[in-house]
Formats: structure tokens, sequence, C-alpha cells
């Protein structure tokens, strides 16, 4: 049915109907510029909210993401766990180490943050990732494998 032949009141419903964003079984690990971006975005979100209108139908839709955007980043805040960082001499990688590596003939940095925080274009990947799972616990100069086809990485520098 076309749009146009939807009430105002229905498409209202729907819009206040919006799936909620999935949140992750595992630990919500974050780093502490990790949880200040999810602060950062609590606060965006509700200060969107107070200032959104609802009195047109794409009004009342934008309100519903902003809301359930809203709970979805309470509830991640709420389960946040600070991963401390590791101490200056630590000697294998941990949660919120930068590393660079050699990675398939190419060296590459990447840092390993919490799943909320991760964006790989930006070297940030999630300690969730299968490279940083591989990573988390190796030592300066260490050979680790992530899975079958992949090529092994060595670290090369660990930096906090």
């Amino acid at each position: 049915m076309s749009r146009a032949f939807v009430s105002e009141d229905a498409m209202a419903a729907q819009a206040a109907e919006l799936p909620e964003r999935p949140i992750s079984d595992r630990p919500n690990l974050v780093t502490l510029s990790g949880l200040a971006a999810i602060e950062a975005e609590i606060a965006r979100l509700q200060t969107a909210l107070a200032e959104e209108k609802q009195s047109t139908v794409e009004e009342s839709e934008r309100r519903a993401v902003l809301a359930r955007d809203l709970r979805y980043w309470l509830a991640r805040r709420a389960s946040a766990q600070l991963v401390p960082t590791a101490p200056e001499n630590a000697e294998e990688v941990a949660f919120g180490d930068t590393v660079k590596l050699k990675l398939g003939g190419r060296t590459v940095t990447y840092r390993i943050v919490g799943e909320d925080e991760a964006d790989p274009k930006q070297g940030l990947i999630s300690y969730a990732s299968p490279l940083a799972e591989a990573l988390l616990g190796a030592a300066l100069e260490e050979e680790v494998t992530f899975g079958p086809g992949r090529p092994s990485a060595t670290v090369l520098k660990i930096i906090r």
C-alpha cells in the first residue's frame, strides 16, 4: 500500500514501535575515552530529544529514533566496565593498548578498545575481534595467528 494511504496515527504508532538496538552479550569493556564518548552521546541525545518537536509524523519518527538510541546508550553506560590502563612496564598486549604490527607484509597500527568504540578505519578494533583476541596477552616480537587463511601478525611495538 502506498504511504499516501496510511493514516498519520498509524505512521506515528509504527515509529513508536521501532525495534531496540541489539546489545552484545559480551562484557561491555570500555577505555576511558570510550566511556567519555558514551557520556557525550547520552548528552547529545538528551539535548536533541528536549529540542525535538512532535507535531508531524516525521518529527514523531525522529523522536522515536532518538529515544531508542538514548535507551541503548543508557544501557551501555549502566553495563560499562572501565578497564584501567596496563602498567607501563607490562610486557604483554592488554585492552586499551595501541599495537604496531607486521601483518601480511604491511606495518599497521591498531588500538584495542570496546565494541562501541571500535572503528577499524580509524585503527580502533574491538577486543572481541579475531585479531584483538589473538593479540591480547601477546609479547613483543611474538607472532600470532587469528584464523585459517589469514596472514600471521607479529607484534612490533606496544604503546600505552
